[in-house]
């Protein structure tokens, strides 16, 4: 067998880029659980990769796994305080979960951060 027809070592580097990009289809598809479950691993062996955690967090709140998405995107926020998205699809999962004037904070962080159309829009400044 030649080197390019072996097949990838489970918990390999490359393992975790092939579950990240099908967790990626699967979220795309609306499977959002099975995306979770393929990222739990990828995160568990690298818990720094903040675009793991970023998909995690999409799948979570997609899933309507509220809590588990408002967790996610705190950590995210925690390692990157200017990340506009994270601030947006928090704000999100505030406003999904009853609870306006924190979404309010995020939204209007994430607007500040990065004034496209739609983060502006739910920001609300004029309000």
């Amino acid at each position: 067998m030649s080197d390019t027809t072996r097949p990838t070592p489970p918990g390999s580097p490359e393992s975790h880029v092939i579950a990240f990009r099908a967790a990626e289809q699967l979220l795309a598809a609306r499977d959002p659980r099975g995306a979770v479950k393929l990222l739990d691993s990828v995160i568990a062996a690298h818990p720094e990769s903040v675009s793991a955690r970023l998909l995690r967090a999409r799948a979570f709140f997609a899933a309507a796994q509220l809590r588990a998405a408002e967790r996610e995107f705190e950590l995210i926020l925690e390692r990157e305080p200017d990340n506009a998205f994270a601030h947006f699809a928090l704000a999100r999962t505030h406003q999904r979960s009853g609870r306006p004037e924190k979404a309010r904070k995020h939204f209007r962080l994430a607007a500040a951060l990065d004034p496209q159309p739609e983060y502006l829009e739910a920001a609300r400044f004029q309000d």
